[in-house]
């Protein structure tokens, strides 16, 4: 006969978890979702609503296109320098008071942009927004999933992530206006305003005593979703080498970059492509180009909520829905930009746009499921570095250079051809995800062996 005696540890752990599903509040996972939602939005409002002033000051500063460019590109270059030793950072000091402090930061830079006097005074407040702004998507994703049950997952990354396509197309519409109708500097200050009012609500209303009373363990309430994570009431430390020896979540990094080639390209060259190619005034050409990069943000939301659908029994079929939309974007887009200009072409660009970025949500799933919690920002500040590296800032250099070269038409063509990159490392992941799951088991299981080993 057999019997179950349960250890002072095991006790504790079943307390604790029972006190905090009783305090748990259905609308408060929600309201943490809506703030860190807010502040991405803020996140490209500020970074993107320089694209909306460039005439302004180019006229008032005399700037070279290469000065502009430069205002640009030094925020994506500290967000891909800083993303993940800040996000590491993050996961020990706290996540709640680093996400303030991010948000703080970018606002109060963005401000400073607002009153700057010259070229000089203006790169370093863009140096400043783009330090805030380096670790905000990994962090705050990473809060957001930790009140949510893991069925969800892709579908809150895929609408997350979608809030840069959404931040992006808001403040160069709003910055631009604004900039019409007020002056360049009220662009700016507005967005400023807008990131430090949500800046004061999210640390109002959200802590870390609040996220713990509201946490979701992957085993507690979804065991098919992920394989396993930190034994319950343990605190042990996952090791950060962990994030790079696991195959199918370098796979996952991987994968998710090359799928973001296109999209990017797209949300950069479009513009220049519809004026060129359909001899749109740039007005109307940037007009046209919002749409398709608000496809590009509803394909991600739509996506990662169909994989999640998809995957409610089997977690392994994100793979597949992932590789079935890469390769779906390939094919439209491909498609597409053979054709003549014209509704059939415009057609079959926003339907390649809209799968374009689709497989986002469904990868950040699997990256994930396939890391232990306590360095999960951390991972996807690593999911974010391949995201720059592969994707943000590759695919629009890339096509760039080739247009230089072969015309931009005739260069995003060719930009398509690398989900086929981007389906091959999918097929790989999917191969050896059964491993890799089991590999997290083994991680997730050590704190407790050894807890036990120590009574």
């Amino acid at each position: 006969m057999s019997s179950v005696i349960t250890t002072a540890p095991e006790q504790s752990a079943a307390v604790s978890a029972a006190s905090r599903r009783s305090g748990r509040s259905r609308f408060y996972p929600w309201l943490v979702f809506a703030l860190t939602f807010g502040l991405l939005l803020s996140d490209y409002m500020s970074r993107q609503v320089l694209s909306a002033v460039f005439p302004f000051l180019k006229a008032e500063w005399a700037l070279s296109d290469s000065h502009l460019a430069s205002l640009n590109s030094v925020v994506a270059l500290m967000v891909g320098l800083l993303t993940l030793p800040l996000s590491m950072l993050a996961d020990r000091w706290g996540r709640v008071r680093s996400l303030v402090v991010m948000a703080a930061l970018w606002s109060v830079a963005t401000l400073l942009c607002a009153v700057a006097g010259s070229y000089e005074q203006m790169l370093g407040a863009r140096f400043l927004v783009g330090v805030g702004e380096a670790a905000y998507g990994s962090v705050g994703i990473a809060v957001v999933l930790s009140v949510f049950a893991p069925r969800l997952r892709a579908s809150l990354s895929g609408a997350f992530m979608a809030g840069g396509s959404f931040g992006s197309v808001v403040g160069v519409a709003f910055g631009g206006f604004i900039a019409v109708q007020l002056s360049w500097r009220w662009s700016f200050a507005s967005m400023a305003i807008f990131g430090l009012v949500l800046v004061a609500l999210f640390w109002a209303l959200v802590s870390e005593r609040k996220l713990a009373r509201h946490a979701v363990d992957d085993d507690e309430a979804n065991t098919t979703d992920t394989a396993a994570t930190a034994a319950p009431g343990s605190a042990a430390r996952a090791p950060i080498s962990s994030l790079f020896t696991n195959p199918a979540v370098l796979c996952a990094y991987i994968g998710g970059g090359l799928q973001m080639f296109t999209a990017a390209a797209l949300m950069a060259w479009l513009p220049s492509y519809f004026g060129r190619s359909y001899g749109l005034a740039a007005d109307k050409a940037a007009a046209t180009a919002a749409i398709f990069v608000l496809l590009i943000g509803a394909g991600m939301i739509v996506c990662g909520i169909f994989a999640d659908r998809v995957a409610r029994i089997d977690p392994a079929r994100k793979w597949t829905v992932a590789i079935a939309i890469s390769l779906a974007a390939g094919v439209l887009l491909i498609v597409g930009f053979q054709l003549p200009v014209g509704t059939a072409q415009l057609v079959l660009l926003g339907l390649g746009a809209f799968f374009s970025a689709g497989s986002t949500g469904a990868v950040t799933a699997m990256v994930a499921n396939l890391t232990h919690p306590t360095v999960r920002a951390s991972a996807f500040g690593t999911t974010t570095l391949a995201n720059s590296l592969l994707g943000l800032a590759a695919g629009p250099f890339v096509v760039g250079v080739l247009a230089d070269r072969i015309g931009l038409a005739e260069a995003l063509q060719l930009a398509p051809l690398v989900y086929l990159g981007a389906v091959a490392v999918l097929l790989v992941g999917k191969r050896v995800y059964p491993a890799g799951v089991r590999k997290l088991a083994t991680l997730s299981a050590a704190p407790a062996q050894r807890t036990g080993t120590g009574q």
